[in-house]
């Protein structure tokens, strides 16, 4: 990691020059942390709320929300609520390994589950997944579990509304991500969540962290679920289509320099776990 003392300078050239080179992100020099560049960030091609420090929609975006008085608060989007007792909050995008990350919960069954999405609050989204916000109600319902809804809003940071759904919880054992590999962004969960996690007297946890690829598909195949691709960029595009089934064939057909499970942001999927009887 460089010195903690680098100026905006820095993370601006080496910014410029990611960004020369078609590259989705740098390590800003100051934090150790990927930083997603503007050419990444138009790669979605839309707005995620997060507050990103390059994000090209900033001048022309708008919201219904701009006001405080119409910023719509966390809520639950299912009947299911959880009991006194301590939960494991999983971070839900409604893809696979979000999915995965709950089997591990429920082959460890430490604690009951509740799921927390986060989505735009303009157009019902959830960021990079592109998928409606409906589509993860769906899900809850059929997995028959709690979902806390977090509706995202321009000048309010992530964390900020991510506390201010917690509060909803009356208890909580862990909070739960389903993070693979990359360790800048278990380093920036860590970061991020370490004193809400404390103040709540919960920890952190990983449950398919670097687990193999060949493993996680096998426990996919093994669930009977169909997953489904959502969303595509430029690195995986011509590889995956958006409605492809994203199944073992699909991930040994990927192009060297594409991660086997879209780790990077190549790709993303909809877990249609609606389709199986039953909890997978």
């Amino acid at each position: 990691m460089s010195p903690p003392d680098a100026t905006p300078g820095d993370w601006r050239r080496l910014h410029d020059e990611a960004s020369r080179n078609r590259e989705t992100f740098y390590i800003d020099p100051a934090t150790g942390l990927a930083v997603f560049t503007e050419f990444g960030l138009r790669q979605r091609g839309s707005c995620c709320w997060s507050g990103c420090r390059h994000c090209p929609y900033e001048p022309g975006r708008t919201d219904p929300g701009d006001s405080a008085s119409k910023v719509e608060p966390p809520q639950w989007l299912t009947p299911l609520r959880p009991e006194p007792e301590p939960v494991d909050v999983l971070f839900w995008s409604g893809g696979k390994d979000s999915f995965l990350a709950y089997r591990a919960l429920r082959r460890e069954g430490a604690c009951p589950v509740v799921l927390l999405t986060t989505f735009d609050a303009a157009s019902r989204t959830i960021a990079h997944q592109e998928l409606r916000v409906e589509l993860v109600i769906r899900q809850a319902e059929h997995l028959e579990l709690p979902l806390l809804g977090v509706p995202l809003h321009p000048g309010i940071a992530y964390e900020t509304r991510i506390a201010d759904a917690v509060a909803l919880i009356p208890a909580v054992a862990r909070f739960v991500f389903g993070d693979l590999h990359l360790e800048h962004i278990r380093e920036w969960r860590t970061g991020a969540f370490r004193e809400l996690a404390a103040s709540r007297g919960a920890a952190l946890h990983f449950p398919i962290w670097q687990v193999p690829c060949e493993v996680l598909m096998t426990d996919l195949e093994a669930s009977g679920i169909v997953c489904e691709v959502s969303a595509v960029t430029d690195a995986a595009r011509g590889a995956l289509v958006p409605g492809q089934r994203f199944d073992r064939k699909a991930m040994i057909r990927l192009p060297d320099g594409v991660d086997r499970f879209g780790e990077n942001g190549e790709f993303h999927t909809l877990a249609k776990v609606w389709e199986v009887a039953g909890l997978p």
